[in-house]
Parts: structure tokens; sequence; C-alpha cells
């Protein structure tokens, strides 16, 4: 562990968003850590190209970690080749032959050359761990959160040059811990299905080794915000 208190920064971080939900810690390593259990479930029966996995898609586990810590291994995110692809697990070309994929080509909901350029965690890990940044007993990659539109507002007047994508919603995860951007996601079909994430739900990740300066620059955008906030206010009394 490092002399971060992620506890005290997960704390902050949900005060000044007021976030409805636990700020999440995403870890890849290539030794299973400490003390941590590996993630419980049976997987199904595979589909006729041979997918399966403990989940319907990894972008699952994020909302299962808001309870708890756990560790998965590569073979319990395979159901989903789009996010085997960007967790760095398998190889584009691995995939293209899978029904999932052929199903997100034939439907247009991507095209062959957005899926080429899709950014992926660049070295293999053989396990990936999750749980709440509050309780992470090692060191984080990537610090997920689940946000508001008006969340999303606050962290991008604090980074107005930070990636704002749509799908793959999962995409974000590897532009934080690769290339150490903010990056937010207005979310994916395909992923909001699989989690059950409401209408209004975005996703941002922030890379772990950033995040102490992210909520000193949340805080003291939340100060001018809140003189704008005053302003404006005494400004709408006028119309009554």
């Amino acid at each position: 562990m490092s002399n971060q208190d992620w506890k005290a920064l997960s704390e902050r971080l949900a005060k000044v968003l007021g976030l409805k939900h636990e700020p999440i810690a995403i870890t890849f390593s290539l030794e299973a850590p400490a003390g941590v259990a590996q993630i419980e479930g049976e997987m199904p029966t595979p589909s006729g190209d041979g997918r399966t996995g403990k989940v319907a898609a990894g972008c699952v586990f994020w909302i299962k970690s808001q309870a708890q810590t756990f560790t998965t291994v590569p073979e319990d995110h395979y159901n989903c080749s789009v996010g085997s692809v960007t967790h760095g697990l398998k190889p584009l070309e691995a995939v293209m032959g899978n029904e999932d994929v052929h199903e997100l080509l034939d439907s247009a909901w991507v095209t062959p050359e957005e899926a080429m350029s899709l950014p992926v965690i660049r070295q293999q890990s053989n396990f990936i761990t999750y749980g709440p940044l509050a309780e992470t007993p090692i060191d984080p990659d990537v610090v997920l959160l689940r946000i508001n539109a008006f969340q999303a507002m606050v962290i991008h007047d604090g980074y107005p040059g930070m990636p704002v994508v749509g799908k793959p919603q999962c995409h974000i995860i590897p532009m934080a811990k690769e290339d150490a951007h903010i990056a937010m996601s207005t979310g994916c079909m395909l992923s909001r299905v699989r989690t059950g994430m409401t209408p209004e739900e975005m996703t941002c990740t922030i890379p772990a080794r950033r995040l102490a300066e992210v909520i000193d620059k949340l805080e003291a955008r939340k100060q001018a915000n809140s003189a704008v906030s005053g302003y404006a206010n005494k400004d709408l009394q006028r119309f009554g």
C-alpha cells in the first residue's frame, strides 16, 4: 500500500460531488491480492460461440462491487467480447467471429473502424479486483463513479478538456489507466441493459494516482459554483 488514505479520499469525493453511489476501486494485477476473495457464482451454459462468464459483462462487476470487495479472473469476463477487448483480456482478432460482435456490427451499433480504434488495457492481467474505494486493501489503478448530469457538470467544469465519450461504456477504464485521462461516458445501450443503470446515470473514471489532485480541484470549483448560485438566485428575484 502507498501512503494514500483511500477512505478519506473516498469520503471527500463523495461529499464534494454529493454521490449517491460509492466510488469504486478497480485494480489490475498479475498476482492475486492477499486476503481478497474471488467473486462467487456459477457460469451459465455457454452461448453457441462458447461465451460465458460469472456475469453478462464486466460492467456488471461495477454494480456488484458497491457493497463488497472481490477479485476476478479473465474467464469471469468472457461473456462480453467488447469488455474482454477493452480490458486487455483478449485481442480484437480473437473475438471478431463471436456472436455478440456480429450482432453489434450487423445492427450498425458500431462499425468495424470504431471497433478497431477502441482504447484497451495494454498488458494482460491475471486478476481484476473491484470494491468500494473506502475499503480497498490495495492501491487501485482506476476510480469509477456513477454520476448524474449535475455531478457531470461539476467534474467537467473542473476539467473542461476531458474526454466525454459514448459506446462502449467500458472503454473509459483503459482511458484512465493507460493514458491518465479523467474520462466520462454517457453510457451505452449494451451496458445499460446488462447493469440496470438508470437513464439518468453516467459514469466517470479517474486515474487513482490523480485522485487527490482531482478532489482538490473539485472542492475549489464547488466554492465557485456556490458563489455563482448565490448570485443567480439573487438576480432571479427580480423576475418575481
